[in-house]
């Protein structure tokens, strides 16, 4: 039996109508276990940081596996979203995008634009997202735990953050 996902969906007032429908397309997929909306929510307005902190927040406290985000772009959501340690947000408009985001770099987050990409693929892609996973055995796992290391607030991590970014600089001449 494949996963089932506890999906977590938000936009500001800019992405509301593809939030909307993606939110349903999501909530009839046998895939998904669950679907939480964060907002905006039609009667009301919030600005895009609020709900891309709130969604990444969720994933983080382990409430949910993944969380779709639409904004006017799909840019300041993701912005938003990886200000949360140990979140992974991507915008992608592109299939193969998607598929990478999620199968070579680990992103949690997905996010869409709805000024930029039209309904129907938004809604293709975010079914397909749901097909991916990542293999933590593969050879992108050591690029993900590098991009983790640089995340850790300690200062040893910071010191070996710096020294992983010495050696691949050193490594490079």
């Amino acid at each position: 039996m494949s996963r089932k996902w506890r999906i977590v969906v938000g936009s500001d007032d800019a992405g509301l109508a593809y939030k909307e429908a993606l939110k349903h397309d999501l909530e009839a997929d046998g895939r998904v276990a669950r679907v939480i909306d964060v907002g905006v929510h039609p009667e009301g307005t919030t600005d895009y940081p609020h709900v891309a902190v709130a969604a990444a927040r969720l994933i983080k406290e382990g409430k949910a596996d993944r969380a779709l985000l639409v904004c006017g772009t799909g840019l300041g959501v993701a912005i938003s979203a990886n200000k949360v340690p140990g979140i992974r947000a991507v915008t992608a408009h592109d299939g193969y995008s998607v598929e990478r985001a999620v199968k070579s770099n680990n992103a949690q987050v997905l996010c869409f634009g709805q000024r930029v990409i039209g309904l129907e693929l938004a809604r293709r892609l975010a079914a397909e997202w749901l097909g991916y996973s990542f293999d933590p055995t593969s050879n992108s796992a050591r690029k993900v735990d590098a991009i983790s290391t640089y995340e850790v607030v300690r200062e040893d991590a910071t010191d070996e953050a710096s020294l992983l970014e010495s050696e691949a600089l050193a490594s490079s001449c």
